[in-house]
């Protein structure tokens, strides 16, 4: 692939933390209740981005400028998340979300953990329940940080898509390619 497609469209990469786990609102139903702590995106154009919840309104703004956004399991969690705070219709956007498109090949619910490992040979650097903790405790900086290592993750993966027109996972003890058409 010609080396010069990274810069072709605005491709935004995005990921958000929560304030509040599952269990503290009630259950996955009530995944709006979670809370934005802060979101993390990632363009070729701007580098990376730091949105805190006060900043919503921008992130917002920001993602509707994107020719497509990209990230990990952001269509059915990260824009619920976004719900609260707006009543913006996030399915029109372009969405890249590789969990979906993982899950809709594959049957099987695959982590943005695992697929790294297997892909990339890296992981992630916590759990989201760490972040969590870090809100509680004012550590707003752990917090980037860590969301920041999923953008890179994120973006990694999609790019490794791109390149070889598929992702790996492991199933049984097994190396499976997922074909990618992004």
């Amino acid at each position: 692939m010609n080396s010069d497609y990274k810069s072709r469209r605005n491709i935004v990469f995005f990921d958000l933390e929560t304030q509040r786990s599952a269990d503290d609102v009630g259950g996955w139903s009530n995944i709006a209740k979670m809370g934005m702590s802060l979101a993390v995106t990632y363009s070729e154009k701007d580098g990376y981005r730091t949105f805190l919840e006060n900043q919503v309104g921008q992130l917002v703004d920001y993602l509707k400028s994107a020719d497509a956004v990209v990230g990990f399991n952001h269509v059915k969690f990260d824009y619920e998340v976004l719900s609260a705070y707006t009543d913006e219709n996030f399915h029109l956007l372009e969405n890249i979300d590789m969990f979906l498109d993982l899950y809709s090949k594959t049957g099987i619910r695959i982590s943005l953990d695992h697929v790294a490992k297997v892909s990339l040979g890296r992981k992630k650097s916590a759990e989201g329940l760490m972040a969590i903790k870090w809100y509680k405790e004012g550590r707003i900086d752990l917090i980037e940080e860590y969301c920041r290592q999923d953008v890179a993750l994120t973006r990694a993966l999609y790019y490794r898509g791109c390149d070889r027109g598929c992702l790996t996972y492991m199933n049984r003890g097994q190396r499976v390619n997922v074909d990618v058409d992004w």
